[in-house]
């Protein structure tokens, strides 16, 4: 029986791992990201392949590889890297999950390393004084804040699963934050349709905005200082860089100042987790993908359970019947989502 792998956020592999990066060296001069107007297409590699949104930190990953790193040590740096260079994505404040198979054992692993709530979050705690949802309280206010994983799950991954050090794997990206980063055009209409959210903080807006508050162009340079030090600290220290010290102080201080609860013993007693993938089967493939409280992998596999029983192949690619029939499928799904999903380390999950 074959396998697939997925996971609704990261899928390595200890013998390869899928890129879309030649072997030149990475440069912040790249073409960014596919845009929504690029047509996709097949591209094949015979040892290994880096797969990322952004074009600077898929070289890097393959660069790392080229240095004789395994998949975790490039998709760690990847990571760190999407944190300079994509940075309305790929940041080190919110966390993840990554599913690991080791080609040799043959085991495959599922870390869990998204954020947390704080020891004070409430059920309630998004409801407005007339008890209905506030979406301005659970998106944009500092109670929508929770406790930051990504430093701590990539750490754990790299001990585990890795060959490389986290203060190895991170030095591609302070570099990146101290020299600065070409400006694509994708990050430039990003920059500009985040406008009126970045520009609450006065932080932010010193960063992402040039000192008169005008707008970066294609082509122009964006030093990230302040996040070259934050990296740095994680070099030296590990991930008590992160969720000890100045770093864990800023951070408390940002989300206290917003209205968030977080408090210094949130930070530093968060530890990321390794559960056991879930498994199912389609048209003879096993699919391993993220368990719960990821929603994805258990309804990836629902609802290619589902279309199993129907001839898609001879109803067409996109075909109305075959758009028809995967809709209801994945209504299904997100109906069962809705009922009965959540964090097992919380609440039982059928």
């Amino acid at each position: 029986m074959k396998k697939l792998a997925f996971s609704t956020a990261c899928a390595l592999s200890t013998a390869c791992i899928v890129t879309l990066a030649s072997s030149a060296a990475p440069h912040a001069q790249e073409a960014a990201i596919y845009s929504g107007q690029d047509r996709v297409h097949p591209v094949w590699a015979r040892e290994a392949m880096v797969a990322a949104q952004e074009a600077v930190a898929a070289r890097i990953g393959l660069d790392i590889l080229q240095k004789g790193g395994n998949a975790v040590d490039a998709g760690a740096a990847v990571a760190l890297a999407l944190a300079v260079t994509l940075p309305r994505a790929g940041n080190i404040g919110g966390g993840g999950f990554m599913l690991v198979h080791d080609a040799k054992s043959g085991e495959t692993k599922a870390i869990d390393y998204r954020e947390r709530a704080t020891a004070a979050a409430t059920r309630d705690m998004y409801l407005d004084e007339e008890g209905n949802a506030d979406s301005e309280l659970s998106r944009y206010h500092g109670l929508a804040v929770g406790v930051p994983g990504t430093v701590a799950g990539l750490q754990l991954a790299l001990e585990t699963y890795g060959t490389m050090t986290l203060a190895e794997v991170i030095q591609p990206a302070i570099e990146l934050a101290e020299k600065g980063i070409t400006v694509t055009a994708d990050l430039a209409d990003s920059l500009k349709g985040l406008e009126q959210r970045l520009k609450k903080w006065p932080s932010s807006q010193k960063v992402f905005y040039k000192e008169d508050g005008s707008f970066y162009e294609p082509g122009d340079t964006i030093v990230q200082g302040d996040l070259a030090a934050t990296l740095k600290r994680i070099a030296e220290e590990g991930p008590k860089g992160f969720y000890e010290g100045e770093t864990a102080q800023k951070i408390v201080d940002a989300v206290t100042g917003a209205g968030g609860n977080m408090t210094l013993e949130d930070l530093a007693s968060y530890e990321p987790v390794i559960r056991e993938p879930v498994h199912g089967t389609y048209r003879g493939y096993e699919i391993v993908s993220m368990p719960p409280p990821s929603s994805g992998g258990i309804h990836i596999i629902q609802i290619l359970n589902v279309l199993e029983g129907y001839p898609l192949g001879f109803l067409g690619h996109n075909s109305a019947e075959t758009i028809h029939l995967m809709a209801e499928a994945m209504k299904r799904a997100y109906a069962d989502r809705s009922e009965y999903l959540g964090d097992p380390d919380f609440v039982d999950v059928p």
